[in-house]
């Protein structure tokens, strides 16, 4: 199991920044549409670990972000990953090409609509509200496929 985070980059115009990872060979993501983020290293915390991997994957630093959520992701062919959601409204710098896909902003409106992990559409319709307090949401998946779902320690339909 390993620890990573997510952050929802949102500009005044009501947009994400989404990246499409289709870079990567053997990637859990590949092809889909996620947020920004990665793994810990050794002996950081969550918000030391969301503004190192934005800064690398994206070249913006944060100034103004929100530690939201935790999801706990649990698969049949993948290791348990513990992802610390964030959301962020304020950085500095101009934006950077990334190894792992292609950069996009994307009106929030639109994001369900996209390759999207069934689960993501769950936390993101909760990320959306800025006064939703912190969550923490449990998804189990059989390959790519949503097989169980809980908010908050309560089941959720999927």
């Amino acid at each position: 199991m390993y620890n990573s985070t997510l952050c929802y980059i949102e500009n005044p115009q009501g947009e994400y920044l989404m990246l499409h990872r289709i870079k990567k060979k053997n990637d859990l993501n590949h092809d889909k549409w996620v947020g920004v983020g990665g793994k810990f290293e050794d002996g950081e915390s969550p918000e030391e670990c969301v503004l190192r991997e934005t800064r690398e994957e994206t070249g913006l630093t944060l100034t103004d972000y929100q530690y939201r959520g935790l999801v706990t992701f649990v698969s049949d062919q993948w290791e348990t990953e513990y992802m610390h959601v964030f959301t962020a409204t304020g950085w500095t710098g101009s934006l950077i090409e990334c190894n792992e896909g292609v950069l996009e902003w994307i009106h929030k409106d639109q994001l369900m609509t996209l390759p999207l992990w069934a689960g993501d559409k769950l936390f993101l319709d909760l990320i959306h509200d800025p006064d939703t307090p912190f969550f923490s949401i449990k998804l189990r998946y059989e390959g790519e496929r949503l097989a169980y779902a809980a908010l908050n320690g309560k089941e959720l339909a999927v």
